[in-house]
């Protein structure tokens, strides 16, 4: 977003301990993999709060990204620190193609299916900790 902000999609899943884990604790790092060309590792070390559909920012963080469909959460960094190293041992991959199950079984949910499967599945961490998905 600027010199200091960075955010990325969390989409739907099984479990949602991204958002518990920040209700907790605020710390996030995000590590970056270089899987061809030069062997590289970035980080980015920061405090990370999750931004809910119901948040102000909502509206004009999620125009950023092209795939919204299961969307769940933006997660909003406020960088502290970034550190590079080597990715000597970083495996060299190659990138084939994006996955559509998750765009197909989220459209065949609908938007209702979609917060019945919040409710049932991302309003707590796999140890009982809130995520605050659905509620302030």
């Amino acid at each position: 977003m600027d010199k200091k902000t960075v955010i990325w999609l969390n989409l739907t899943g099984s479990g949602n301990e991204t958002a518990a884990h920040l209700l907790e604790d605020e710390r996030m790092t995000i590590m970056f993999n270089a899987f061809e060309g030069n062997p590289m590792i970035l980080r980015i070390y920061g405090k990370a709060n999750a931004i809910h559909k119901r948040h102000p920012r909502w509206d004009a963080y999620i125009e950023n990204f092209s795939y919204t469909k299961g969307a769940r959460q933006i997660i909003e960094v406020d960088i502290e620190m970034v550190q590079t190293s080597c990715g000597f041992g970083v495996p060299i991959m190659e990138y084939k193609q994006e996955r559509k199950e998750l765009t197909v079984w989220a459209n065949k949910k609908g938007e209702e299916g979609l917060n019945n499967y919040h409710r049932e599945k991302n309003i707590q961490s796999l140890n009982g900790k809130q995520t605050g998905i659905l509620e302030d």
